[in-house]
Order: structure tokens, then sequence, then C-alpha cells
């Protein structure tokens, strides 16, 4: 029997989810300004998918393992999920400072797994920390309250794509000298955001019968990787029907983010970084600009979900959300007018706010809350593995079946997503899932 946890008020779920503003503050910087450095530095267009391998292996490997780890995890101090917060905070703020001096191809490959090592640390504790602090009742306004976050950091970080060009003028190194400005506010809002919650925001100790369980356990070096596969055996049913939906929706997203500067480069400026780079520079900004608007939906309408989660159950929300984003997407590569691109991206705003908090609330209540962590950890291996398939894929598509179009793979992806949205409807819902969120 779970104990009634305290309610917390508005302000106090947003003080204990600042944090999440930073880790995707950084995110942001990588699915925008990433790619276009990997162009600036000499990258082929086939090439992307392979250099962005970084992000879902570190994810594979690290959040299950980290999940794990904190679960088993307790220190007076410190607490049960904040150590994994601010190691993963510090190294993405290092990584995101010295990201700019990249002077090759391969140095920017390299900061970037070790960025997604920390941010892997830090954001996985975070799912689990909205569970252990939030009762039934609370969690969907947890949960979305980091959707919120998600869209303000990172529309912050892709409108710096946009006004810095204009204010920092010129190269430094091998690189536009926006990019050296763009990094370095990613680098202090990454820890500084983290010392905030951690600051503000106590966690919840464990009983004297939890405590006692934790030290007679017994631990070891293989201790986390037993427990993960031994949850992977035990796993609720929903998160197996959520890891199809995973599939397809994982994949476009990639789809999406490694080709989205390219197609709005073909589509409006008819230009390619070989053919006219200061065209595509333009291209690179304006693609920041659109970016941060779908994140100022996401933001926008992060709470709004809420209650329509409450009122017609997180899987139709989901759905419709998910049809929404479709549309954009197959709308996206036909826009040859650029201020119609934000039309278009509006429908994967309100997916992508979607995205980051409604499928936890289909799978939270079926989840025992001693291993809140490792299934959170394993909700992001069904996000990473799709990912990693992409990654290994796609520039084979790409370059035989989509004629190495980056607007062919902008419509792809929106196809991927209606295909989600059908498997969302095949998910079944636990009657208790139902009581808790209707």
């Amino acid at each position: 029997m779970r104990l009634r946890k305290p309610r917390l008020s508005f302000w106090q779920i947003w003080n204990m989810n600042v944090g999440f503003f930073g880790i995707q503050y950084s995110f942001g910087l990588q699915q925008s300004a990433v790619n276009p450095i990997y162009d600036f530095l000499g990258a082929n267009a086939h090439e992307i998918p392979l250099l962005n391998l970084a992000g879902p292996v570190t994810g594979l490997l690290i959040q299950p393992l980290v999940g794990a780890m904190s679960d088993k995890t307790w220190h007076p101090k410190l607490g049960r999920r904040k150590p994994y917060f601010f190691i993963g905070a510090l190294i993405c703020s290092i990584c995101l400072f010295a990201f700019p001096f990249s002077s090759s191809l391969w140095m920017a490959v390299g900061l970037l797994w070790i960025l997604d090592a920390g941010n892997n640390t830090a954001m996985e504790p975070y799912r689990a920390f909205i569970a252990d602090k939030l009762d039934d009742e609370q969690q969907p306004l947890g949960f979305q309250m980091q959707s919120f976050f998600t869209g303000l950091g990172q529309t912050l970080a892709n409108i710096s794509l946009f006004i810095f060009p204009m204010i920092f003028i010129g190269k430094t190194g091998s690189l536009p000298t926006w990019v050296y400005a763009s990094f370095f506010l990613g680098a202090v809002c990454s820890i500084g955001s983290i010392l905030w919650s951690m600051k503000t925001t106590s966690e919840i100790p464990p009983t004297k019968e939890e405590l006692q369980k934790l030290q007679e356990e017994q631990s070891g070096i293989f201790s986390p990787f037993i427990e993960i596969i031994k949850a992977i055996k035990e796993m609720p049913k929903v998160m197996w029907q959520l890891a199809l939906v995973y599939v397809f929706q994982w994949y476009a997203l990639f789809c999406y983010w490694q080709n989205s500067s390219k197609s709005i480069a073909l589509s409006v400026w008819d230009a390619t970084p070989q053919s006219n780079i200061e065209a595509y520079e333009k291209a690179v900004s304006w693609t920041g600009l659109v970016n941060g608007w779908y994140n100022v939906v996401t933001f926008l309408v992060a709470f709004l979900l809420v209650g329509l989660a409450k009122k017609y159950s997180p899987k139709k929300v989901h759905f419709f959300c998910l049809i929404l984003a479709a549309i954009g997407f197959l709308m996206f590569p036909e826009i040859q007018n650029k201020e119609l691109l934000f039309v278009a991206i509006t429908g994967f705003g309100i997916g992508w706010a979607s995205m980051m908090g409604i499928p936890y609330l289909m799978v939270v209540h079926d989840i025992p809350k001693e291993r809140y962590g490792v299934y959170m950890g394993i909700i992001n291996v069904m996000i990473v593995l799709p990912m990693i398939f992409q990654s290994l894929s796609f520039g084979y598509i790409l370059k035989n079946f989509l004629n190495n179009d980056p607007r062919n793979a902008i419509s792809f992806a929106g196809v991927l997503l209606l295909l989600a949205a059908v498997c969302t409807l095949l998910i079944k819902n636990t009657d208790k899932n139902e009581q808790v969120i209707s």
C-alpha cells in the first residue's frame, strides 16, 4: 500500500522542474545547432545520421543504468536522484563550453558523445523524481510541467540561433562566432537551473522499512544490470504497447531534426551548404526561429493537455496530438514562403508537448514505486532504440529511396507519425489507469 504523499503547491512543482529547463536548453542546441555545425565542418548529407548516434547510444547505455542505481541510492544530505542531476549537469556545462572550440568534425562528434552522456545522466532521474514526489492526482501536472520547461528551454536555445548571428558577426576559428555565444549561454543554463531545483526541493526520505531493505539488498558492480534485466522481464504490458508507438514516433523525430535546416534551405532559398553557404546560414538561422516557435507552442499548450488528459484520457490526447504533428510534417517541405513554415510546425509543437509528458501518464500507475528509476530508464530505451535504428538505416534510405533530398525525409517523418498515431489507439489502459486519470 502506498502512503499518501504531501500535496505540493503549483510553485513547488514549478521549482522542482526548473532544472529540466537547463537540460532541454542543451537538448535544443543539439537538435538545431549540432547538425549545421557538422555541415560547417564538412560532413556529407548521408553521413549525418551516423554522426548522430551519440544521443541514442548513450541514452541506451546510461539511462536505465542510472535509473537502477538511483532506485538503490539514498544519502541523508544528497538524497536519491539529486546526485545524478548534479553530475550530469556539470558534464553538460563543461561540454557546452568546449563545443564551439571544435577544430574538426571528429572533435565535435567526440564532444557530442560526452555531452549526451551528461544529458542522459541528468534527464532520467528527473522522470523518476516526479513520480517520487507527486501523488496520482498531481502527476499529470508534474509531467506536463516538464513539457512546459522542455518548450521553454528549447525555445530559448533555438531563438538564440536566430538572434545571436545578428549580434555576433563573423567567424572565430572554424565556426561562426554566434555558435560560441549560444553554447556558452547553454553552459550557464545547464548547471544554474539544476542548482536551483536542488536548492528549492527536498526529496522524500525512505521509511525505516524501505531504508532497511535498501541496506539489506545485495550490491555490487553487476547489481544494476541484474535489476534492469529483471525489470524488463516483469515489465507491464502497457509499456510494451507504448514501445510500438515509440518505434515510429522517435524514428520520425530524428528524421526531422537531422533534415529541417537543409529542407528549409532547399524549399525557401534553393540552397545547399555547397552551393550557397550564405543562403544556407540564413536557413539555419530561420530554422532556429521555426524550431523556437514549435517549442513556444509546446509550453503554451502543455498545461492545457493536463485538463484534456483528465477529461478524455491520455491515449486519446496523444493520438490527436500525433495526427496534428503528422499533418505539420507533411506540409513542411512543400512550403516556399518562410513565414508559412510557422503554421506547419505548430502541429508539431502540440505533438511535442504531448510526447514530453502524456505517454508517462499511460504507464506510471502500473509501475511499482520502488522501481520508478529503472522503468523510466527503460522507457528511454524505447526512445533511443528507434533513434539508433534510424541512425544506422536512414542514410541508406535517404540516398537510395528518397533521392538524397532532405525535403523527402520530412515527408517520410510525417507518414511515420501517422503510423504512431494508429498504434496509440492499440494501447489498452488498465482500469486503474482510467480511474486515476478520470
